[in-house]
């Protein structure tokens, strides 16, 4: 399974998201640290769920976050959150 599959994946399991994109931009980023050949490393996610409700906007990243760890340990070099209402 690719890692946008594997993120798309967690993200909805965890949030049930009104809305969700996760965009791989790694190509964007080669040559800079972190990235790989076969790309898969930096992400944007867009993301609107009910759950974020009541959360300041740390919190909401810290979720995200936490709900990513292997991945952020193991392959993903970048993630930018875009948490939108």
């Amino acid at each position: 399974m690719s890692m946008k599959q594997t993120i798309t994946d967690k993200l909805t399991a965890a949030f049930d998201p009104t809305f969700l994109n996760v965009i791989d931009e790694s190509e964007n980023h080669r040559g800079h640290g972190g990235w790989r050949e076969g790309g898969e490393t930096h992400f944007r996610v867009q993301i609107a769920a009910p759950a974020f409700e009541g959360m300041n906007r740390v919190a909401q990243h810290r979720a995200i976050n936490d709900t990513l760890t292997e991945e952020l340990k193991a392959s993903v070099h970048a993630l930018a959150i875009e948490v939108k209402r």
